[in-house]
């Protein structure tokens, strides 16, 4: 089994929302903003090659959305998910199989494309199979107010429609060495893969941890919908990480691709920064 990050560019999104109500003298320590208050963010995808299968997990924001909507997040970086496939020797006819972690514009919005005259959507991966909850399904297809601009539908809808979803229940194994655990703090029905390779634990991290600076259990995103789930969540899983020595790569930490961590004195913190080649 191979891993392989996935960069599909980068985006800015308010330091207080990213940080909900830490203050911007602790978090701006961790993760620097500009003078307009916003961070800057990676959309880093994993492609998990297994031989017969090539797995890719999220896919980015996309290109099909409006320049008027693209540029309230000020899309920045020489990086696409065309490109960074290429530079492994890959394209979008190799993947067989996607997994959305959640239905939001910037992990899903690369899952549809425009075709040629831009009269219909087509999925971006033709011969893959998409995956993600049903709870997420669910909820993103009758969105609540709060999430509702986050949710797209025609990020969302095609898949269906061009027949290739496939939703998961509950915690499961994909396929071999690539498990699946649902988390609902965020959003509800997060899937969050576990992948076993080299004798180690990569767990894709997504919004349940988008960056190390999140690394502390008050630094919960405005966008979670339950907070207090996502700090019960956090805890919970935090501990494990700490306990199994599970690598933990971030899609959205522009700085830092992976780290382990470990228990201290104040709880669990970062242990080490590496990248994925490494692992």
């Amino acid at each position: 089994m191979f891993l392989h990050s996935i960069l599909t560019g980068n985006l800015k999104l308010d330091g207080g929302a990213m940080f909900g109500v830490v203050p911007k003298v602790m978090w701006s320590k961790l993760y620097p903003c500009d003078e307009n208050n916003l961070c800057n963010w990676s959309m880093r995808c994993l492609l998990v090659d297994t031989g017969d299968r090539k797995i890719l997990i999220d896919c980015g924001i996309g290109d099909k959305q409006s320049q008027k909507f693209l540029g309230h997040y000020f899309l920045n970086g020489e990086d696409t998910l065309d490109g960074s496939l290429a530079k492994v020797g890959f394209s979008v006819n190799d993947i067989t199989d996607v997994i959305l972690t959640h239905l939001h514009f910037d992990h899903a919005g690369g899952a549809i494309r425009w075709n040629e005259d831009k009269t219909d959507y087509l999925p971006t991966f033709p011969n893959a199979t998409y995956w993600t909850s049903r709870q997420q399904w669910d909820w993103a297809t009758n969105p609540n107010n709060r999430e509702k601009a986050s949710f797209l539908k025609e990020n969302i809808l095609p898949i269906k429609e061009k027949g290739t979803l496939k939703l998961i229940d509950g915690d499961c194994e994909i396929i071999p060495g690539i498990s699946v655990r649902l988390f609902h703090g965020h959003t509800n029905g997060q899937v969050i893969p576990f992948i076993q390779t080299n004798g180690k634990t990569v767990v894709y991290m997504a919004d349940l941890l988008p960056s190390t600076a999140h690394i502390p259990l008050p630094y919960v995103m405005s966008y979670d919908t339950r907070p207090l789930i996502t700090l019960e969540e956090k805890e919970k899983f935090m501990n494990e990480a700490a306990e199994k020595a599970y690598v933990l790569f971030f899609e959205h930490d522009i700085n830092n691709e992976c780290c382990t961590v470990e228990m201290t004195e104040k709880g669990v913190r970062m242990k080490e920064a590496f990248t994925l080649a490494s692992v």
